[in-house]
């Protein structure tokens, strides 16, 4: 009994005394000031942004104590208060806002221990008061910098800084839907920690840099429109850890790498809306992760059934409109167990359209319109009711739906009616069989209402059989 009130006293006074520590410790954290250089770093870059209206008074007792500021955070550093991340502009709902008439203060780069920066929609205007991004004092940051971000700024223009090339420790490069022009900076490469690299929408032009044999480290690439032309650097193949390659809506040219075998992580590949040409490349066969795929509007040509469809058995989505493609649908697609969408429409395809397409379980969009397919369609009724105006045919000359069909008000636009051959056998009154033929060739299967005629029609026939039989 004795013992056990000595381990009791014991475990009281072991929780007075963290608890004590607990307490001294946020008092110090409470109580721990910011150097007044870093202090006035901030505040002359924040007035840079936002215009000099702002001076911090509401603030207590500094920028990183019990009122922050919104956008900023910061860590201690040798009991010292540091700014560590900085977003300026409408981020969160009580963000400072930016001015209009704002500039880059050489302030920003005393902030030593900065690691993540963000500016997003600060330079708006397009005509008046445009603003490039500094080339000057980015080594100051070097040792810190892990995120930098240009965000929806359309009134920032000029190049971006080769001088990014000193940001060693930078993870992640986005420089997204501002007014950037020239070329991409090869220094680019020198940033071998970068594991996100967003170039787009900007207006930038010439070659994509063979730049990329030191970045294995990089899963997010997009480049994605711009006005960049020539073809793909083969360095590429070296992102063997990439999860999302875009390209898209580019001026690029050329063959389909053979390198993108190499890419085994990649789940999507967006090479849509460019000038790539010579064929479809085996090596797409390789890249087994992909769950998403955009070759479309390219004069890519060549046969369709090249490729080993099956093997992509993670598509979701797979776009090949409009790119020259000729043959058969591949029946290998039907092994797709993943697809939910795909885009066959504007090329040179044959044959049959299979039902078996109908079995595919997650498939909710099919277009396959202008091509040369011919046949009738034998999907199903709940496969058209399944898919609604997501089932796209129309311009096959020679494909289409079954007058069956046309009592519903799911059939495919734009596909006409298969040819009916009705045969009536009449009674032998004249001690022979006379058979009469009638075709009816219908209207298009997308004005289903238009078939009040079919009744009467089916009347004249009757009489016309019983007249001749009397």
């Amino acid at each position: 009994m004795r013992n056990f009130k000595a381990f009791g006293h014991a475990i009281i006074a072991l929780f007075v005394i963290s608890l004590s520590a607990w307490c001294h410790g946020q008092v110090e954290l409470d109580k721990a000031p910011m150097e007044k250089a870093e202090k006035d770093a901030l505040f002359s870059t924040i007035q840079g942004f936002v215009g000099n209206w702002w001076n911090g008074s509401d603030l207590y007792p500094d920028p990183c104590g019990w009122t922050p500021i919104e956008g900023v955070s910061c860590d201690l550093f040798d009991g010292f208060w540091y700014v560590t991340v900085l977003n300026i502009g409408p981020i969160y709902e009580n963000s400072l806002s930016c001015a209009k008439n704002l500039e880059f203060r050489s302030h920003l780069f005393e902030l030593k221990h900065l690691k993540s920066l963000s500016l997003f929609k600060c330079f708006r205007s397009q005509r008046r008061h445009q603003v490039t991004i500094p080339n000057e004092n980015w080594e100051n940051l070097a040792g810190s910098l892990k995120s930098l971000e240009f965000r929806s700024n359309t009134g920032l223009i000029g190049k971006i800084p080769s001088s990014f090339g000193v940001l060693k420790k930078l993870q992640s490069l986005v420089l997204l839907e501002n007014g950037l022009t020239g070329e991409i900076p090869p220094e680019i490469g020198n940033l071998n920690k970068l594991k996100r690299l967003v170039i787009a929408e900007n207006y930038l032009s010439g070659h994509i840099p063979d730049i990329f044999s030191a970045l294995g480290d990089l899963l997010i690439l997009d480049l994605s429109r711009n006005s960049l032309s020539g073809s793909l650097p083969l360095t590429l193949g070296c992102l063997t850890s990439l999860l999302k390659l875009d390209v898209s809506n580019n001026h690029l040219e050329g063959n389909l790498l053979k390198e993108f075998a190499y890419l085994k992580n990649l789940t999507l590949l967006d090479l849509g809306n460019n000038r790539f040409s010579g064929g479809l490349t085996m090596s797409i066969q390789e890249m087994y992760s992909l769950e998403e795929m955009v070759l479309s509007n390219n004069a890519i040509g060549g046969d369709i059934r090249i490729l080993k469809w099956e093997n992509l058995h993670n598509l979701v989505s797979l776009d090949l409109s409009n790119m020259g493609l000729n043959g058969e649908i591949p029946e290998s697609i039907i092994e797709l167990k993943r697809l939910r969408f795909l885009g066959l429409s504007d090329n040179n395809l044959t044959g049959n359209l299979s039902p078996k397409l109908s079995t595919l379980p997650s498939l909710n969009a099919l277009y396959v319109s202008g091509n040369n397919l011919e046949g009738e369609l034998k999907f199903s009724m709940e496969f058209y009711e399944k898919l609604g105006t997501r089932f796209g045919a129309w311009n096959n000359p020679n494909l289409c739906c079954p007058l069956g069909a046309i009592a519903t008000s799911n059939v495919p636009f734009g596909v006409k009616p298969c040819q009916q051959q009705i045969k009536l056998v009449e009674s032998n009154t004249n001690a022979s069989d006379v058979n009469k033929t009638f075709y009816s060739i219908a209207s298009l299967c997308y004005a289903p209402n238009h078939f009040w005629w079919t009744f009467p029609l089916i009347m004249i026939l009757f009489l016309n059989s019983y007249i001749i039989g009397l």
